[in-house]
């Protein structure tokens, strides 16, 4: 029997031995503590994510503030804070339209709209901008003898592309930041016990009040940015009231801003222990790309989304009632070794095609291009400089969240 809770921190350093004995033992696992269904194999992973019909993204009704059940006394809170401080309607709130919790054909409508600010052309424009933002980081950089990569590469990066992106201040990206990191905090980390007091309220509302005035503004004077997509008023049955946006921007908060930086904290973290990955990438700068796609399958920033059982059917084998929450762990689908030889080593020269790290199906996700834009530029920018680099610290510290991997911070020196 695997005791195995997908929500306890035992298991954040390294989940992938327990992967691997789920994948083993229990591919489709209930956990009685969490009471979900753990699926870890990258055949069953597949057939999930191409089957809306049976596995549904529309799980806003399994959103609960906190594990544990809210108490009365808690809801009249929540509820109250959401009136005062968000001034939106609960009722509309849980109503409103989210587009990685919509199913066909609301997905495709919403998806058809906001796919017109993220096409290939116009994110191939972004290159030379967001390689002069890597050089500006590079150049703080070199003249450091010791610095933390997360803080001066990993995060600046990502959150001054997705604020210029949208088209708000980029002296604001502080605030993205930190929205962001109370939002996966709050949402998918430890702060979930403990809803009232974890900030994500607080967040909500804080964005909210931020991004209305913005949102308006763009509707009365279009620009050429992403906001102004969202605002546009011929989208027919697609188009976005204002909570509608503001929960799509959030959503850009999390995914654009996290994805890339924990993709290069990872990236470092793997290459630098052992070094002779590092040694071929040097040698080979080439092989940039194809060591992003190692990352992402090596060591997934997203680990694991959520499904529900529309209605009573199997998977592998195994009943699921209809309700069932499922938990999809990406990271494990990623080291399937019915799939990839080997697959608990990093290796670049890999062939990676299959891998789940942006999902797939009508979900798969919608800042790919951007993410492995940035990763690319970022990488070819460091890699020639990580030989002359070593650890500051051998500990490693990831950001408190079940769902992304990242690291927290990375300490690096100059060697000797």
């Amino acid at each position: 029997m695997i005791d195995f809770d997908p929500y306890s921190h035992r298991f954040q350093d390294d989940p992938y031995p327990v992967y691997r004995r789920l994948r083993d033992e229990a591919p489709v696992h209930w956990c009685a503590r969490a009471r979900v269904f753990s699926v870890t194999r990258h055949e069953d992973l597949r057939q999930v994510f191409k089957d809306p019909e049976r596995f549904s993204s529309e799980t806003r009704r399994l959103n609960r503030f906190g594990r544990s059940q809210t108490t009365a006394a808690q809801r009249v809170r929540i509820l109250w804070r959401v009136l005062t401080q968000m001034r939106q309607n609960p009722l509309k709130m849980r109503d409103s339209r989210m587009l990685i919790m919509e199913d066909p054909p609301v997905h495709g409508q919403m998806r058809s709209l906001v796919n017109r600010g993220f096409t290939r052309r116009r994110i191939a424009q972004w290159e030379g901008r967001i390689r002069e933002l890597v050089d500006e980081c590079m150049e703080r950089i070199r003249q450091q003898e010791s610095f933390d990569l997360v803080t001066e590469l990993a995060i600046p990066l990502p959150v001054t592309v997705i604020s210029e992106l949208l088209g708000v201040s980029a002296e604001d990206r502080h605030l993205f930041k930190r929205w962001s990191d109370n939002l996966i905090e709050g949402a998918t980390g430890s702060a979930i016990e403990n809803p009232i007091e974890s900030g994500i309220l607080d967040t909500l509302a804080e964005l909210t009040r931020y991004m209305k005035p913005v949102i308006r503004a763009r509707r009365e004077k279009p620009r050429e940015d992403l906001i102004s997509v969202l605002v546009d008023e011929t989208a027919d049955d697609a188009g976005l009231d204002e909570f509608e946006i503001v929960m799509f921007i959030l959503l850009l908060l999390v995914a654009g801003n996290e994805t890339t930086t924990n993709l290069l904290g990872n990236c470092v973290d793997a290459l630098l222990d052992p070094p002779a990955e590092l040694e071929k990438v040097v040698a080979d700068p080439s092989l940039v790309p194809a060591l992003v796609e190692e990352t992402l399958r090596f060591d997934a920033p997203v680990q694991q989304l959520r499904r529900v059982v529309r209605g009573d059917t199997e998977l592998a084998g195994v009943k699921l009632p209809a309700g069932s929450e499922l938990l999809l762990f990406i990271g494990s689908a990623n080291r399937d070794e019915r799939i990839f030889e080997d697959p608990d080593r990093f290796d670049v020269g890999r062939d990676t095609r299959g891998h789940l790290g942006f999902g797939l199906g009508n979900h798969f996700c919608l800042g790919s291009n951007l993410a492995r834009l940035e990763a690319k530029a970022a990488l070819e920018a460091l890699v020639p400089e990580l030989p002359k680099l070593a650890r500051l610290r051998s500990e490693r510290d990831f950001i408190d969240s079940f769902t992304i991997r990242g690291r927290a911070r990375l300490e690096l020196r100059r060697a000797a």
